[in-house]
């Protein structure tokens, strides 16, 4: 992780004020022979350039300090404002930037992400093992999602591509090939390294089936090749799924309702609210690759 130079910036910045305002301190209580806090009190009034009242320099040796801490002082106090500022500034354009980003992950998991995790858990022998875990109910609190994260990094991911209709999961990934090139082209995506590394996972599975020309013959060794490349996209899909859920959350309890209606892992999902404020138990088709189909 890269370090931020304004902060750097703003650190050197403080430790160059705080020797100085120091040295200030120290230089007139020796030279003035005033109290610990005369001699602060001293020191600000002269970086701060306030102008003198009740007491100023007596000895020329105490001038001759002041004046050193008005041209140290003055512009390592300017310097601090300024980056702390150029900081404050920094920290609100990067809120943006990821609020942008939020919204763009959002968009991903309504197309595709959704979907394709409704078509990996259908083929994953092992997930009766962890779907209760990933019910997201309201009452979940940080703690709740930082549990589960914890539980599915450990998790054996794993895909049986037996049955599975790869000719329609092609179809569908190709479907969104314009739709990946614009969410691979927005800059901001370079603040969201793991995003990133989503979308180049589920871009490149879709490349490694283009270039089959019958995925209903392939040998059992391009069966496994296939099958790694879905595992890799599913495991980072889960992960940025839980990331997401979590923002939701803690931001947009309307869109956290909805997403936990329409919670992939859930075969009682489902987006319609009934008149007492209940979910429907009519869950969505869990093979399904696009909204509506039949299961």
């Amino acid at each position: 992780m890269q370090s931020n130079p304004i902060r750097i910036r703003l650190r050197v910045y403080l430790i160059i004020f705080f020797a100085v305002m120091m040295i200030g301190t120290v230089g007139f209580m020796r030279v003035e022979g005033l109290s610990l806090t005369d001699a602060f009190y001293f020191s600000i009034v002269t970086i701060a350039t306030v102008g003198y009242g009740d007491i100023h320099p007596a000895t020329v040796q105490g001038k001759l300090l002041a004046i050193v801490l008005i041209v140290t002082g003055v512009g390592t106090f300017l310097g601090v404002i300024a980056n702390a500022t150029e900081l404050m500034l920094a920290k609100h354009e990067k809120e943006v930037r990821l609020e942008k980003l939020t919204m763009v992950i959002g968009t991903f998991f309504s197309e595709v992400g959704r979907h394709l995790l409704m078509f990996f858990s259908l083929h994953d022998p092992s997930i009766d093992r962890v779907r209760n875990d990933l019910i997201i109910t309201g009452e979940w609190t940080g703690r709740n999602f930082a549990a589960v994260s914890k539980k599915i990094k450990q998790y054996a991911y794993a895909i049986d591509i037996t049955g599975a209709d790869m000719e329609e999961l092609l179809t569908f990934l190709r479907g969104k090939r314009d739709f990946f090139l614009r969410l691979l082209e927005n800059p901001a995506l370079l603040e969201h390294e793991t995003f990133t590394q989503l979308l180049h996972a589920v871009f490149h599975l879709t490349e490694e089936m283009s270039f089959r020309d019958d995925l209903t013959r392939l040998p059992e060794s391009d069966r496994g090749h296939i099958a790694a490349d879905m595992e890799r996209a599913y495991r980072l899909l889960i992960h940025q799924w839980l990331d997401y859920m979590k923002y939701l959350k803690d931001n947009y309890p309307y869109l956290f309702s909805l997403a936990m209606r329409t919670n992939p892992f859930d075969r009682n999902a489902s987006p319609v609210v009934t008149d007492d404020g209940q979910e429907t138990t009519d869950g969505p088709p869990q093979a399904g690759l696009t909204p509506g189909d039949p299961a």
